[in-house]
């Protein structure tokens, strides 16, 4: 018996559990979650013209993507999916969001700056002002206010020297047809912004005033840095999903992934003995590599990537299975360990990569012509398949060959599942 291979096998197993044991919990932690695992909302807007005038175009699609996804980058949410959607469409997935409609109407809201005098006439407005520049402070008297830099100082400089000591009323999203200062001064909240006297002639900054808290002065300069969306928005579908029910659904999945591995596991250990034990520590390996893998390349999981990644431990088990039962057939044959386990190997190849390429074909048809949820699944299929040949295939064959090198199961088929009774006289 050679005992130097038992002990390369112990090795690579114990040092094999170790290194995952220490490092699984990291990996775990760094991955992102979807939107059904972690919370948060979905919802798909059409694009809708401003004026007859305009016309929905690619162009014009790709700049109102531009600018979601510069707020989207305001509030601060990690791993944001926005996509374009045939030809007047834009679905928002955000994780992590707890307060959906804030983020709604932070998203619709068109932040059309203008500045307009008391009968309404357009001024100036958020195009002349400094990309980026608005900015949330406080002044002397301790008030929330908006600071404002303005690209065109003469411009500004004419426009508050013909209105001085007169007053420039500052709207957002000013509607031509139905907004009217004199009517809206007289309500209790007003929807234009603030109503400033111009007190002096200004040329590269200015002030919005008139914010109930830091909060809200903070919010519009976001939004007036994100900028102004150059269509208005129609939301067709939204849905949540809270934290809560994310977890619950995770914790379930997670658990039914457990329960069924174990008995994966124990149905191997016990039908085909020696084999059965390095297919059921091959998945222990063939799972942490998903994990990593699928850090690796920052993808985010989801309930269906999840789905995709039992499935893979099905493909992989049927592929130790396929290779086990190769190795049955010709330990029933007569033939020795050493013989059986290659001719086994080697007959079952053909056989695990048909299919396991055809399963990636369609996988690959899934994630061209699906959606996001579907994209998802398929993904982690192709990753889970090609990682169950490398565990099932590799390294399967790899512990199982050096316990047969070692010799120490020579003449005992009841290690790999076959009776005496049943071995064909040569």
């Amino acid at each position: 018996m050679r005992w130097s291979m038992i002990v390369i096998f112990l090795a690579i197993v114990i040092g094999g559990f170790t290194f995952m044991a220490f490092s699984v919990d990291s990996v775990i932690s760094n991955i992102t979650l979807g939107l059904d695992l972690q919370g948060g909302f979905e919802i798909l807007y059409k694009v809708v013209p401003v004026n007859e005038e305009q016309q929905v175009t690619q162009s014009l699609l790709h700049d109102t993507y531009t600018a979601l996804y510069r707020r989207v980058d305001a509030m601060g949410v990690s791993e944001p999916d926005l996509r374009v959607e045939g030809e007047d469409r834009i679905r928002v997935r955000l994780a992590g969001v707890h307060d959906p409609e804030e983020a709604r109407r932070f998203l619709s809201t068109e932040a059309r700056l203008s500045f307009r005098n008391t009968e309404d006439e357009f001024l100036f407005g958020g195009e002349h002002l400094k990309e980026g520049s608005a900015r949330a402070v406080f002044d002397e008297y301790n008030r929330p206010i908006v600071m404002l830099e303005f690209k065109d100082p003469d411009l500004i400089r004419q426009i508050t020297s013909e209105y001085l000591h007169d007053i420039i009323v500052i709207w957002l999203d000013f509607d031509e047809e139905t907004d009217s200062f004199r009517e809206e001064m007289l309500k209790e909240n007003p929807k234009f912004l603030s109503a400033p006297e111009v007190k002096s002639v200004l040329s590269t900054e200015a002030s919005i005033t008139g914010f109930q808290s830091y909060e809200e002065a903070e919010e519009l300069a976001s939004l007036l840095n994100a900028g102004a969306l150059p269509v208005q928005l129609e939301e067709l579908t939204a849905r949540s999903v809270s934290p809560t029910l994310g977890e619950r659904a995770l914790d379930l999945t997670v658990r039914a992934g457990m329960i069924g591995g174990a008995l994966i596991a124990l149905y191997m250990l016990l039908y085909y003995r020696l084999p059965g034990l390095v297919a059921a520590l091959a998945l222990f390996f063939y799972v942490y590599f998903i994990l990593v893998v699928f850090n690796w390349m920052n993808a985010v999981l989801t309930l269906p990537g999840i789905a995709a990644l039992v499935l893979g431990i099905g493909m992989a088990v049927d592929a130790n299975i396929i290779t086990n039962e190769r190795i049955k057939e010709e330990i029933r044959s007569g033939k020795t360990i050493m013989s059986s386990f290659r001719a086994g190997s080697k007959r079952s190849l053909r056989t695990i990569m048909d299919a396991n390429i055809t399963t990636i074909i369609a996988a690959g048809v899934l994630f061209y012509f699906g959606d996001f949820a579907i994209q998802g699944f398929a993904l982690m299929l192709i990753v889970s398949i090609v990682l169950s040949l490398v565990t099932a295939v590799l390294g399967s064959r790899l512990l199982l060959g050096l316990l047969v090198a070692s010799r120490a199961f020579d003449n005992k088929p009841r290690w790999f599942g076959v009776k005496e009774s049943e071995i064909s006289e040569l």
